[in-house]
């Protein structure tokens, strides 16, 4: 599976933004699919992560409410919308695939690129 991450960009507090992870690869239904980010200078951390049929979904405390994770298998493509965006939401997003629906980047095998997103206030 190959992950490409894209949508990020710059936008003021408050606004929202959309980020798009298009999968190559027949088997991208089978899979879980997670998003992280990670700011300069700090680790990788959980956004959010949906189950391979979307049947189930599960976020970080900061973005809960704010963030909505979903998918489209037809399209091989997992989204993020994130609305209410706050400076601190500034990092690097990065996309993922895995077996299991976990919060834990060791159980994602396979990681697109990363897209920048910055928060101005």
């Amino acid at each position: 599976v190959q992950l490409q991450a894209s949508g990020g960009g710059l936008v003021q507090a408050g606004g929202s933004l959309r980020l798009s992870c298009a999968a190559s690869g027949r088997t991208f239904s089978a899979y879980a699919m997670g998003w992280f980010r990670q700011a300069p200078g700090k680790e990788r951390d959980f956004v959010a992560a949906i189950t391979w049929s979307g049947s189930r979904v599960y976020y970080r405390d900061s973005v809960r409410g704010r963030f909505t994770i979903s998918r489209d298998n037809d399209k091989n493509t997992v989204y993020l919308q994130m609305n209410s965006l706050k400076p601190e939401d500034t990092a690097v997003y990065y996309c993922a695939s895995g077996p299991t629906f976990a919060t834990a980047p060791l159980n994602y095998n396979y990681w697109g690129q990363g897209t920048l997103v910055t928060v101005s206030s």
